[in-house]
C-alpha cells in the first residue's frame, strides 16, 4: 500500500514531505485537505494528529505528524538514496541547517508572509517591517553557505535543502503578491548563489510533480 500524504495546499511543511517522498522514489498518495471546509477537525485527522496540523503521513497501520519527524522516519523506513547523510559529520551538518531554520529563520519568515497572504498588511505593517532585515541577515546566510557548496550540506540534495527550499520559494511568492508592494524588500533579488540553487532543486528529476498547483 502506497504511503499517503495529507497536507494543505502550498504547504511548505508538506512540500517538506512530497521533496523528500520524490528524493526516495518511494508511492505515495497525496491528499489535499481544506482548512475552509474544516478537514482538519474531522474526527480521522485528529486520531493521527491531535494538534489538528498537516503534513501527516498514513504508512500501513502507522501514522506520523510534524514535517521534520516524517523526513527523519522516512529515511530510517527506507534508507536507500538517504536524506540525512552517511557518515557523522554529514549527519550533524544537515541538522544544524535545519536547527537555524527553525530557530532563526521560520517566525520571521511567517510574520513576513502570513499578513501578505491574507491582506492583512495595514495592521501588521510594523511585523512585516521589522521582520525584513533578520530575512536578509539570513538569507544572506544561506548565499554564503552556497557560494561554497551547490547544496546546503555539500554536494548532494539532503534534508537541509528540502526543509529550507519550500519557504524560500513561500518568501519568493509572498514578495511578489501586490500587497507586499509597499514595502522595501530589502533581500530582493536574491544573491547569484542561492539563485543557482534553487535552479538546482528545480532541475532535480522528480521536482515538477511537487509544485504547488494552487501556485500555478
Amino acid at each position: 500500500m502506497a504511503i499517503q500524504l495529507m497536507t494543505l495546499a502550498g504547504s511548505p511543511y508538506g512540500w517538506r514531505v512530497q521533496l523528500a517522498l520524490e528524493h526516495k522514489e518511494l508511492d505515495y498518495e497525496l491528499r489535499i485537505l481544506s482548512w475552509q471546509n474544516g478537514e482538519l477537525n474531522t474526527p480521522e485527522l485528529r486520531a493521527m494528529s491531535p494538534r489538528g496540523r498537516v503534513p501527516v503521513v498514513r504508512d500501513g497501520e502507522f501514522t506520523l505528524s510534524e514535517s521534520l519527524a516524517i523526513l527523519a522516519y522516512l529515511d530510517h523506513k527506507h534508507p536507500a538514496r538517504p536524506l540525512f547523510g552517511t557518515t557523522a559529520e554529514e549527519t550533524g551538518r544537515i541538522w544544524r541547517w535545519i536547527s537555524e531554520y527553525s530557530s532563526y529563520v521560520d517566525a520571521a519568515l511567517e510574520r513576513f508572509i502570513v499578513p501578505i497572504y491574507f491582506g492583512d498588511t495595514k495592521d501588521k505593517a510594523a511585523e512585516i517591517r521589522e521582520a525584513i532585515p533578520k530575512l536578509a541577515g539570513e538569507l544572506a546566510t544561506y548565499e554564503k553557505a552556497l557560494s561554497a557548496t551547490p547544496f546546503l550540506a555539500g554536494e548532494a540534495p539532503s534534508a537541509a535543502d528540502y526543509a529550507v527550499f519550500p519557504h524560500i520559494m513561500s518568501i519568493l511568492r509572498a514578495a511578489n503578491k501586490p500587497m507586499a508592494k509597499g514595502f522595501d524588500l530589502s533581500f530582493l533579488p536574491l544573491g547569484p548563489a542561492t539563485t543557482a540553487w534553487i535552479a538546482r532543486i528545480e532541475g532535480l528529476p522528480r521536482y515538477e510533480k511537487t509544485y504547488p498547483q494552487n501556485w500555478r
